[in-house]
């Protein structure tokens, strides 16, 4: 572990350790050092997992649920050390060189193909995140926001303090860990919508408005050096948010109308104070004298308009700034957007296209008197935060399943009595328009029909906003292909939307913009993650040709989770990884739960995923690359389908056995996993208790508990033990590996996958089925997977070839392991069966806090 790491860690540690003393005695701090001693032991070899056990089970519940609550807060507090580190770590790496997998970096690789594309790959450039409120944050707002405070401690410390500054930045630092040891870890009242929707809320005022104009100002400065900042920028904003928070309504009651509407108007409040503040600060800041940068006659003639209209406010600036017309005019632009937000029709700007016009008269007044670095500096970043944000922020987006479409469309032309669906879902169609009519089109106009079979469930949504007459929104209606049938016929679906009149027109009025969902979740529980990779591959090069002889401009949206068995994973790998054409200087991608605060939680780290992505669209763009991909696709098709077709064989032949659903709720905290009020969605689209309604987060968020991982790379050792006479002959793999980015993507996510599992705390989760045969079979494609990834990589052990990863999850396991111990005693006791009402409750609170712990200490839920 890196000194200042390490430090950190011990810092941060030895504090929590005196909170315990002061909150349960010397003897808590020393239940909580045993613990951790029997688990490196037995990690070690010197102990088996039957004493942990046994140590554990010693204990009171009530002292069980302490030392598992010790446990998670250290999570908590790593987590925080470790972030913290790879901050220290870029600004190390940024020496004023090009860092790898910077913008810089890729705006270089492409100059030097010397094909003469960089400037058509960056003009169509587009990197579009999209917030969704899947239920993958275990944690509380309150423990995220004690998180943040013990975070911004930790860094001052870090800065090189006095001495009296130092001692009251520690004393500060034990005082927030003592609170956050005594806060509640989880939540005690079911999340609604428009709480996630506020909580996503703190990424965006903490970091990303803030982070947006530096992401382009790094653009620009590669595309034109020294000169960015001083002359009109080359950077186009290419960047756009979305969001289903608030706009998700498939399988989730509580979304409703009016929460989509409520859910704008919050985006709307935080953008506009945003802006608000913004202008306010620049127009404070912009001191220029008429003396030295005299005002173009056209921002004269605004500002007198402006006099005009409001006398006595523009009059007080005047007063405030004499000779500052610039400043006076920003600082009255500033005034008009805290309007907008109060909705005073008489000063408040009508569209964001309106401040814009405001802002650029600015802009060009003070580059014709000569000033380009006042126009093109913090003027020119305002400009970048309008042109992305709006007046909305995110783009909100509907998703609705496509069969209520159906019974809906059925209804409302039978001319009979209408279902409260049937109404709800018209008044979502009134609300779109009500949104377009105040924000603007772009605020929400795509409209996802999730489970989509065929062009008929799109054009039943085109339909249903027909009937609503002059009062209905402008759509785009985009499908989501997401078991491995959809995906298969997805062309031949949007062979079919080209017949439909309204589709046809929205193609004419975008010039020809489609836009296609593909599903990672549901394809990867129903085939497994070897051939559902595989099989959306396949689908992406189908579309790419299809778009190709169409003439249509297609952005396909990666509806991909967080965890690996979900179609997680390092993003910029994954692009690179696409099939040739697929990318096309355009990238779509939901950034679910968890996922939001590990990226866009600190500005450093946003900033550096943000470039990441943008890099390897850039890359994935060229010719080059794609010719590289297309050559090994071609190559190793036939070896993949063979590995594709027995890895689906050995997953399906797994969830196909009898009574399986009833075997994995046993094994795993899967009805559990509820009770943790992470989200408003419901675990299952409908009341079966069978695996075809899971959704596919808490499938992989309970076999995450159990230390399985198996959605992350169950199937895989069948498939590759079928082509190479089970290890014998790996060339062609080996080879594979090497040149084809898919399948070392593949095999990479599957050895991340692997290391974060642990076959003997596993072992005892699936004894909790008590059906040997089934945890055999488990077990037997554990480690045939194992042994045969490492064979094919060349590695000894896994993640050999990532070094700081690999200590990370080493030195973590072991805290896990105590957790899972932990877990393990409530599970084994609830499965039992407990008659004792107060028992029951203990030992469901231990059993959730311990989840809550697991999912803090792999950095995984779902």
């Amino acid at each position: 572990m890196p000194e200042p790491l390490r430090r950190d860690v011990r810092l941060l540690g030895a504090m929590l350790g005196d909170s315990l003393v002061e909150y349960g005695g010397q003897g808590l701090l020393d239940d909580v050092e045993r613990l951790r001693h029997a688990v490196i032991a037995a990690r070690r070899g010197e102990a088996g997992g039957d004493d942990v056990a046994a140590l554990v089970d010693g204990w009171s519940l009530e002292r069980a649920g302490q030392v598992a609550r010790a446990f998670t807060v250290y999570f908590h507090l790593t987590n925080l050390a470790e972030e913290h580190h790879r901050i220290r770590t870029l600004r190390e790496r940024d020496t004023g060189g090009t860092v790898a997998g910077s913008v810089a970096a890729a705006v270089e690789e492409v100059r030097a193909a010397g094909d003469g594309r960089l400037d058509a790959v960056v003009e169509g450039l587009e990197f579009r995140p999209v917030f969704t409120a899947h239920p993958t944050e275990a944690r509380r707002r309150a423990v995220v926001t004690a998180i943040q405070r013990i975070s911004d401690l930790l860094a001052r410390l870090n800065g090189d303090p006095g001495a009296s500054e130092r001692e009251e930045t520690e004393r500060s630092l034990r005082e927030e860990i003592d609170l956050l040891w005594r806060t509640a870890l989880r939540r005690v009242s079911q999340m609604d919508p428009l709480d996630e929707v506020r909580t996503a809320m703190a990424a965006f005022d903490e970091t990303i408005f803030r982070v947006v104009p530096h992401v382009y100002r790094s653009l620009d400065r590669a595309l034109d050096g020294e000169d960015a900042g001083a002359r009109p920028p080359k950077a186009r904003p290419y960047l756009r948010f979305g969001s289903w928070i608030g706009g998700d309504r498939d399988g989730n009651p509580y979304v409703t109308a009016q929460v989509t509407r409520d859910a704008v108007m919050i985006q709307a409040d935080h953008v506009l104070r945003a802006l608000e503040a913004a202008c306010a600060r620049i127009g404070r800041e912009l001191t220029v004298h008429e003396s030295t940068t005299p005002a173009s006659g056209d921002l004269l003639n605004a500002l007198a308009a402006a006099r005009t209209a409001h006398p006595r406010l523009v009059g007080e600036m005047a007063k405030r700034s004499p000779g500052e017309p610039h400043r006076q005019f920003l600082l009255h632009a500033a005034a008009r957007i805290s309007a907008t937000r109060d909705r005073d029709a008489d000063l408040a700007y009508a569209s964001p296209e309106e401040l814009l016009a405001d802002l650029r008269a600015v802009q060009d007044s003070l580059a014709a008197a000569g000033a380009p670095r006042q126009a093109y500096g913090r003027v020119q970043q305002l400009i970048w935060q309008v042109e992305t944000f709006g007046f909305h922020l995110a783009e909100l987006e509907i998703r609705q399943h496509s069969e209520l479409h159906e019974k809906a469309l059925a209804e409302v032309r039978s001319g009979g009595p209408r279902s409260e669906m049937t109404e709800e879902i018209l008044e979502t169609l009134r609300v779109i328009a009500w949104i377009q009519q105040r924000f603007g089109v772009r605020a929400c106009h795509r409209y996802i029909v999730s489970f989509t079979r065929s062009a008929e469930d799109i054009a039943n949504v085109h339909a249903l906003a027909g009937t609503l007459g002059d009062g209905a929104p402008v759509l785009d209606v985009i499908p989501l292909f997401e078991t491995g049938e959809d995906l298969e016929r997805a062309p031949s679906v949007l062979d079919g939307m080209l017949e439909i009149p309204a589709v046809r027109r929205r193609l004419d009025d975008t010039g020809r913009r489609l836009e296609v969902m593909l599903g990672y979740s549901d394809s990867a529980k129903q085939l497994g993650p070897t051939s559902a990779t595989l099989r959306l591959y396949d689908t992406q090069e189908a579309l790419a040709a299809w778009a190709a002889r169409n003439g249509v401009r297609l952005t396909l949206f990666h509806g991909r989770g967080g965890s690996l068995g979900r179609g997680g994973g390092p993003a910029n790998r994954a692009i690179l990884a696409q099939a040739p054409g697929s990318v096309a200087g355009r990238f779509k991608v939901t950034e679910q739960g968890e996922v939001i605060f590990a990226r866009y939680g600190h500005a450093e780290i946003a900033k550096r995923h943000v470039e990441q992505v943008t890099s390897a669209v850039l890359l994935a763009s060229t010719d080059a690359v794609q010719d590289r991909a297309r050559e090994a696709a071609a190559r190793f098709r036939p070896l993949a389908d063979k590995i594709s077709e027995a890895a689906r064989a050995a997953f399906r032949a797994l969830i196909e056995t009898e009574d399986f659903a009833v075997w994995f709720a046993r094994v795993s905290p899967l009805e559990e996993i509820a009770e943790l009020r992470i989200g408003s969605r419901p675990a299952r689209r409908k009341a079966a208790r069978g695996l075809e309604d899971l959704r596919a987060i808490p499938w992989v968020f309970a076999w995450t508990q159990t230390r399985v991982n198996l959605p992350g790379w169950y199937g895989l050792g069948s498939g590759l033990a079928a082509v190479s006479g089970d290890g014998r002959d790996l060339a062609e793999l080996r080879e594979a590996y090497e040149a084809w980015p898919l399948f070392n993507t593949l095999l990479d996510n599957a050895e991340m996958s692997l290391a974060k599992s642990d076959r003997a705390i596993a072992e005892r989760y699936l004894a909790l089925g008590e059906r040997p045969g089934l945890s055999e079979t488990v077990l037997t494609e554990y480690d045939r997977t194992r042994r045969l990834v490492l064979a094919v990589t060349g590695h000894d052990r896994l993640l050999e070839n990532r070094r700081v990863l690999s200590r990370a999850v080493e030195l973590r396991n072991p805290y896990v392991d105590a957790l899972s111990h932990l877990q393990l005693r409530a599970l084994k006791a609830l499965r039992a069966g407990v008659e004792d009402d107060a028992e029951r409750a203990h030992l469901e609170d231990l059993l959730l806090l311990s989840v809550n712990g697991v999912a803090a200490g792999l950095q995984n839920t779902g």
